[in-house]
């Protein structure tokens, strides 16, 4: 099949969402309401809970879920074939992701800015709040401690990629103190993607690296200056840096889409990969269920979740904006997935079908380097880019929308310590500062003390963050539905799209935890059965709250 007719399907389905499926969520399901008081008005305090132009936090939201992952999981996932991926994309962006994501902001928009986890005590029970927290803690601390492996490892490969990823915060800061002094965002958002791209072009000829130094290598070096840094951006207030940063990377990601999209249309690439792999390796991993983990960000995911209703709905001005943040956050998100899968199946990658075998001779042989070297010779066949500038390009976007989500990741993880200070009663959790270098200390625990002086120990626990994060999306619609069913409103629309996921997340689990034990990795192990538990227990606590409910007659649950 030729690229274009995917591209002209899949962006239908998803304007099929966007256009038709949210507003129906939105007006009948979700029930909005333009007159209700949203946390970030009823506790603006400057710092976490601001009211946000809905641009400007649709921009902080979208770049905080994006991250690698929905170019990773795509790139790799095409190992089956393009047209599952492209199918779990579509489906999964209008479907599951957008009303997850959707959901989980209006959820906690409704319980004063609480994170799904805090709030599932309200909808479910105590001992639900305290099993969702850990699986919560522990896949922050997967995603923080990896993406900073992730972000060094790009530093060290692409130097030329450092100085428009660092510049990219002065611009933020700046752009952030004039936002915030009311000053036109259209031009501050043109003036500022322009200036990003000005360093990314400089960037090109002006690559940085780190010395070598004789107990660390310049990854660990770079992963101790990202955590520095992220410990600080967490607790600086969210106008000053983390919106502003947010949104320029959001306007530049939108150039980038376009230039990605726009370059399918001119150069016409032909699709060398198969609709599906008649060479996958006897001992590879089974398309069912590990299709649904291995592509989370671009179709659904846990993480998300947590990003919703952990920083966005403590910004969200009105609540008839969280259409506009959860649902179109998720289906820019499932664009960028989209044009990842076409651009490593294309010739722009591989010349030949021969040629993409060798490139996904097994599962995991590829990912964001295959997206960065197929998209740069992509653009450079259709807007006459040289290839040299377009790779920076898209090197640097894969470092910001990383930064980002290591940004909010830790923020968030600050947020989860803070609740359980009040939660258990300890007063000094609830002190921000503390509860950061508990968050950055627990990261750097992971990152050095499993992964010795390279600082890469959070890949250690990493092949459990497919199916956590899966488990943890599940679990959200499941927080989703009871609330539903206690306010009397329909709940099959997040319901079926729970079971399967849950289902699919499950049995991915499974067999990684069989994996995992004939490996004789029993540290994976056990996390895994944890994993597995706890959410198990917290479906059982979520089924009997529902048969009583039921038995008892409708139980309206305070939602104002």
């Amino acid at each position: 099949m030729h690229s274009v007719l995917i591209v002209l399907l899949g962006l239908a389905g998803m304007a099929f969402g966007w256009f038709v499926y949210s507003k129906f969520i939105a007006s009948r399901i979700f029930r909005l309401d333009a007159e209700f008081v949203t946390p970030a008005h009823q506790f603006n305090d400057g710092v976490d809970f601001v009211p946000t132009n809905r641009y400007v936090l649709w921009g902080h939201h979208f770049t905080s879920i994006a991250g690698a992952a929905p170019i990773v999981g795509p790139a790799i996932a095409v190992y089956w074939g393009w047209l599952p991926a492209v199918l779990w994309v579509t489906l999964g962006t209008i479907f599951f992701a957008g009303v997850h994501d959707f959901g989980a902001l209006w959820a906690s928009t409704r319980h004063k800015g609480r994170s799904i986890g805090a709030l599932s005590e309200t909808v479910i029970g105590k001992r639900t709040r305290s099993l969702f927290m850990v699986v919560i803690f522990l896949l922050l601390l997967m995603v923080n401690s990896v993406f900073g492996v992730v972000i060094a490892n790009a530093f060290v490969a692409t130097p030329q990629s450092v100085f428009p990823a660092w510049a990219a915060i002065a611009v933020a800061l700046v752009i952030g103190q004039l936002v915030h002094r009311r000053f036109n965002l259209v031009v501050l958002g043109v003036v500022g993607v322009i200036v990003l791209y000005g360093t990314v072009y400089a960037g090109s000829f002006l690559p940085l690296t780190l010395p070598e130094m004789s107990l660390l290598t310049p990854q660990a070096n770079w992963i101790i200056i990202l955590f520095v840094y992220a410990a600080i951006a967490s607790m600086l207030p969210v106008w000053m840096l983390l919106q502003p940063r947010d949104f320029i990377n959001g306007m530049q990601l939108v150039v980038g889409l376009v230039l990605l999209y726009g370059a399918v249309f001119l150069f016409l690439p032909d699709i060398s990969a198969p609709a599906f792999n008649s060479r996958v390796s006897e001992v590879g991993p089974a398309i069912i269920p590990l299709l649904f983990v291995t592509i989370a960000c671009g179709a659904i995911s846990g993480f998300h979740g947590i990003v919703a209703s952990g920083t966005s709905s403590k910004q969200l001005d009105r609540e008839t904006d969280a259409r506009f943040v959860g649902y179109l956050g998720a289906v820019g998100e499932g664009t960028l997935a989209l044009i990842t899968i076409v651009t490593v199946s294309g010739v722009a990658l591989a010349a030949t079908p021969e040629a993409w075998y060798q490139i996904y001779d097994e599962f995991g042989a590829a990912g964001a380097g295959s997206f960065i070297t197929g998209g740069a010779h992509l653009i450079e066949g259709g807007w006459g880019i040289p290839a040299g500038v377009a790779e920076t390009l898209l090197a640097t976007m894969v470092v910001l929308f990383a930064g980002t989500t290591m940004d909010s990741g830790v923020r968030l993880q600050r947020y989860i310590i803070e609740e359980w200070g009040e939660i258990y009663g300890i007063p000094i959790l609830k002190n921000g500062v503390l509860a950061t270098l508990v968050a950055v200390g627990a990261c750097l625990l992971l990152a050095f003390g499993a992964g010795g002086a390279s600082g890469t120990g959070g890949l250690v626990i990493w092949p459990l963050f497919g199916s956590t994060n899966q488990i943890l999306a599940g679990l959200t619609l499941l927080v989703i539905s009871v609330m539903l069913i206690k306010l009397g409103r329909p709940s099959y629309y997040t319901l079926l799209p729970m079971l399967f996921v849950l289902t699919m997340s499950f049995l991915a689990g499974c067999v990684t935890l069989a994996q995992f034990f004939q490996a004789g990795n029993y540290l994976l192990v056990g996390l895994d059965v944890v994993v597995l538990a706890t959410s198990l227990l917290v479906m059982l606590e979520a089924g009997a709250v529902i048969v009583e409910h039921r038995r008892n007659g409708k139980q309206i649950i305070n939602t104002t």
